[in-house]
């Protein structure tokens, strides 16, 4: 026997779905289709959900200066620029010891300002779903030395954060960044 023949004979012994079993398949196939199809119009509106931010820099016995360093209204500032959940932006910029003794540089964050659409702060502990990191955050640093900074601020992705936006209205935020040397 030919493998074509094979094949044939075998084509003829599979059994031949009802048409009940038809139309369930295309039942469920094209609700399906219309499900996913709503459910990717609903998440495209949260496509455009960002948050603009600023990052005030305040400094002691360090001088900062710059790389993505601006100057508002007397007030070193980092803008952010947007950032959206499960995203992370870098900002860098030079610290230099004003010290005349070796020390360790610290760098923390705080003062967060979450802000409605109304520009009214938005209360709830927002902060917790974002996070600033700096690899020379603990770096040794001599008399007078420079190093180049680099910060990392990082927007949570947790579907809570997002509620949390979405309800409370949050179109932007702002918070400190210090800055300053440790004795060792």
């Amino acid at each position: 026997m030919k493998p074509l023949e094979r094949l044939s004979n075998f084509l003829t012994k599979i059994p031949r779905p009802s048409k009940r079993v038809l139309l369930l398949i295309l039942t469920v196939a094209t609700i399906t289709i219309i499900i996913s199809t709503l459910l990717s119009m609903f998440l495209s509106n949260f496509d455009d959900l960002y948050v603009p931010s600023l990052g005030t820099i305040r400094v002691r016995y360090v001088e900062v200066y710059g790389g993505n360093l601006t100057f508002n209204n007397g007030n070193i500032t980092l803008d952010w620029g947007t950032i959206y959940p499960g995203m992370s932006i870098n900002r860098s910029f030079y610290v230099q010891s004003k010290s005349n003794i070796k020390t360790k540089l610290i760098i923390k964050y705080g003062n967060w300002t979450f802000l409605n659409s109304q520009n009214q702060p938005v209360t709830g502990n927002l902060s917790a779903y974002m996070n600033l990191t700096s690899p020379q955050n603990g770096t040794i640093m001599n008399p007078n030395e420079k190093i180049y900074v680099t910060l990392t601020l990082s927007a949570s992705s947790s579907p809570n954060f997002v509620n949390e936006l979405v309800t409370k209205d949050v179109q932007g935020f702002s918070f400190d960044i210090y800055i300053y040397p440790s004795e060792i």
